[in-house]
């Protein structure tokens, strides 16, 4: 019984995360001020799974936590491009992707750019300090969110997931699955969109 509860709910998430994202699908934004056809030519590896939506969609207004356990929500974030990776410390791609994340933020962290990890469901604080030692990650916050309204919320549906977010605070695009996030590719791409804005 519990299996079958755990594979409806599964199914239930995945079609949230169709809906949620769908008219954005396989198009380009919308935007004045950068060039999203040439933003989209510079996807290559892994980066060709970066989705960005032909308009930017509003994201959720759910609470999570600080690395202090106080509370916060994506309007915290706004002021800046963000990628925001949702991932967990029992998620095996998670593993691989996070250093390549760390990467990025310590490559192109600024005023105008920041990377933002949120671990999804039950992360005790203790497990995600013995998970960034171990990798070896610095730079990156600690935020969770144990109760994963921020991640039902944004349709986060199997992990990781990944999200750019624009100083606006609008999601403009998502990336299913792990990727190389220090790669010359996504450096080009984050370069183009902080330059654009």
């Amino acid at each position: 019984m519990t299996k079958w509860i755990g594979v409806a709910a599964l199914g239930l998430g995945i079609i949230a995360a169709g809906l949620y994202w769908s008219s954005g699908r396989d198009a380009t934004p919308q935007g004045a001020s950068v060039d999203w056809s040439a933003v989209e030519a510079l996807r290559e590896d892994h980066m060709r799974k970066l989705m960005f939506h032909s308009v930017p969609q509003a994201t959720s207004t759910a609470v999570f936590l600080d690395e202090d356990g106080g509370e916060m929500t994506l309007a915290d974030l706004q002021g800046s491009h963000v990628v925001l990776n949702f991932w967990a410390t029992w998620c095996a791609p998670c593993r691989k992707e996070m250093p390549s994340l760390a990467n990025l933020q310590a490559q192109m962290g600024s005023d105008d750019f920041r990377v933002v990890t949120v671990a999804s469901g039950r992360n005790p604080p203790e497990a995600i300090d013995r998970f960034f030692t171990e990798e070896g990650i610095e730079g990156l916050p600690k935020y969770r969110d144990p109760d994963m309204a921020l991640s039902r919320s944004m349709a986060v549906a199997g992990l990781p997931i990944t999200v750019i977010l624009n100083p606006e605070g609008m999601e403009i695009a998502r990336l299913r699955g792990d990727a190389f996030w220090d790669t010359g590719s996504a450096l080009a791409i984050i370069t183009a969109l902080t330059d654009g804005s």
